[in-house]
């Protein structure tokens, strides 16, 4: 099993940035995929990026294209999410997840292992 927790979140300015990390723990050396999803007051949780173990493929929603950068750092067990020119419509709590295996999804029932969450609040 993969344990996450998410860091980073906070109150920032529109048009501001924000890296959110997220420390995996637990089977860490075996092949797994790291997602982010968020989730915006009274609406459903949404995809947001995935990479591949070896950062070698990466997939975004297309709100977060040129927008949010995914990557992962396996000697250190973090992944991150770099989010750049936030807008108030950003404000969400989310999510790190991970599934063991090597395909993208963006459906968040291919992913088992979940992190609490981290709240972004984008102000305009």
């Amino acid at each position: 099993q993969v344990q996450l927790v998410e860091s980073g979140g906070g109150l920032v300015q529109a048009g501001g940035s924000l890296r959110l990390s997220c420390a995996a723990s637990g089977r860490t050396s075996s092949n797994y995929v790291m997602g982010w999803f968020r989730q915006a007051p009274g609406k459903e949780r949404e995809f947001v990026a995935a990479i591949s173990w070896s950062s070698s493929s990466t997939y975004y929603a297309d709100s977060a294209k040129g927008r949010k950068t995914i990557s992962r750092d396996n000697a250190g067990n973090t992944g991150y999410l770099q989010m750049n020119s936030l807008k108030p419509e950003d404000t969400a709590v989310y999510y790190c997840a991970a599934r063991y295996g090597s395909a993208l999804y963006t459906s968040q029932n291919r992913y088992d292992y979940w992190g609490q969450g981290t709240q972004v609040t984008v102000s305009s």
